[in-house]
Order: C-alpha cells, then structure tokens, then sequence
C-alpha cells in the first residue's frame, strides 16, 4: 500500500478517472449497438450525428483509439445509408 499522501491521492484519482471513462466507454458502445439495430432510415439518420460525437469525444481523450473511431464511424455511415 502507499504510503505518501500523493500516493494516495494518485490512487482516488485514478479510481475516480477510471469509472468516469469506464461509463463513457459503455454509453457510447450503447449507442452504437442501437443504430446498428435500428432499421428507421429517418431515425439512423437523426442518431448518426449523435453517435459520431461520442466516438470523436473517446478519441479526443485517449479511451479509444483514432482508428477504432474511424472504422467504426465509416461502418456505421455505411449502415445508414443502405437502409431505405
């Protein structure tokens, strides 16, 4: 166990720091299994947006990486618009 106060800090943080991106990770894996069940052109259309800022927001900081990001934007546009 630590034993210097910055050390214990460090570990609150950390704790804290990992269940804030462990809920934002899993939100936005969510999302995605959501559009790619929905077979609504109007309704994917109007989630797409949404689901593309929460992967460019996970980009943004370090929780996945910028190429996941990208395939799974590219696909998911893909999706979109193959449904009629």
């Amino acid at each position: 166990m630590a034993n210097h106060k910055s050390a214990l800090k460090r570990i609150k943080q950390t704790k804290t720091k990992t269940a804030l991106n462990k809920y934002k990770h899993k939100t936005a894996r969510n999302a995605v299994r959501d559009l790619k069940a929905t077979s609504d052109k109007k309704e994917a259309t109007a989630l797409l947006p949404k689901v593309s800022a929460m992967l460019d927001k996970l980009t943004k900081t370090n929780i996945i990486h910028k190429n996941k990001a990208s395939n799974l934007k590219s696909k998911l546009t893909k999706h979109v618009n193959a449904l009629s």
